[in-house]
């Protein structure tokens, strides 16, 4: 399914990914836990995970990305967890395949893995605790983690809050092994002195991350679960350094361990907001946490509707 989106990348078309998986999950009445967010909703409650990800399909997205974003190794190590990851992620891809064949789609769906370094998270905050984990220990869970996504089955890795060059380059470097192709997806903030940098990690500038990160073999660049008004920023940052394909899909809202307050933006302004991030050369476009379905219809209206 993947060949697909790779013509179309070459051809220099828009692909339109889907929005966020875990706060749609959390909107359709899933709970989320209190320790690892969404990730046990795929045991739990998997009709609510599957039709997630059918409300995707319908809207118009091209790639769907698996409910395994929470299944985090840094997150369920410091549980004592680890263990738990391939099958819970085994779980999540078999549901979005599940989800893209009942829905019967005239047009290919490309299956992806979310591979991402969510941390630990301070109750009722987006605060992250400081990693604890030692780089030889990393290593590992890493290659536990994308093994266990491409056993699984999903079309490609989307390597997911990425915001550094030690633990997010183990992490790449591990999914880039698997031989799937790979996105890799960086958060950022703005630090004091201007700069955009590593979500809640500003040791390192966007810039930095992309130079090291890009330079495993990865195929596509994207800024994810950002701030909307620093997207089209992040995205003339990245193509400085970077030649390939770039994708953006920010959020919009704050996360408040363990639930998701969503913000006010339409559909409408969301996909006019996108068209500056294509003409800034983007050209893989969705969303994060708190966009949802209609925001994705409104960008495959835009995009492929005309």
């Amino acid at each position: 399914m993947y060949e697909a989106v790779a013509q179309k990348l070459a051809s220099g078309e828009v692909v339109i990914l889907d929005g966020g998986t875990g706060t749609h999950i959390q909107t359709l009445g899933a709970p989320m836990d209190d320790e690892v967010w969404c990730a046990t909703a795929n045991l739990t409650h998997p009709e609510i995970v599957c039709a997630a990800h059918g409300d995707y399909i319908r809207a118009g997205a091209e790639v769907i990305t698996a409910n395994t974003y929470a299944t985090s190794p840094e997150t369920f190590e410091r549980l004592g967890r680890a263990n738990e990851i391939p099958e819970i992620d085994k779980v999540a891809i078999g549901l979005a395949r599940q989800a893209a064949a009942e829905e019967d789609c005239q047009r290919p769906i490309a299956i992806a893995g979310s591979f991402s370094l969510m941390r630990p998270v301070t109750p009722g905050s987006d605060r992250t605790i400081d990693p604890t984990l030692s780089l030889r220990r990393a290593q590992e869970l890493m290659k536990i983690k994308a093994d266990g996504l491409a056993e699984a089955g999903c079309d490609l890795i989307i390597m997911e809050m990425m915001r550094d060059t030690d633990y997010s380059l183990l992490a790449t470097e591990a999914a880039v092994a698997t031989g799937l192709p790979v996105w890799v997806g960086i958060s950022v903030e703005r630090r004091d002195d201007g700069r955009l940098a590593g979500f809640d990690d500003y040791r390192w500038t966007l810039s930095d991350i992309v130079s090291v990160l890009m330079a495993t073999g990865a195929q596509a660049c994207c800024v994810m679960h950002s701030d909307i008004s620093i997207t089209a920023e992040a995205i003339e940052i990245i193509r400085s350094t970077w030649a390939g394909p770039i994708g953006a899909y920010p959020e919009s809202g704050i996360f408040k361990m363990p639930n998701w307050e969503f913000g006010d933006i339409s559909p409408e302004d969301f996909a006019t907001m996108s068209e500056a991030w294509r003409r800034g050369g983007a050209s893989i476009i969705g969303g994060c946490c708190g966009i949802g379905p209609e925001h994705i219809r409104a960008l495959h209206e835009t995009y492929h509707s005309k």
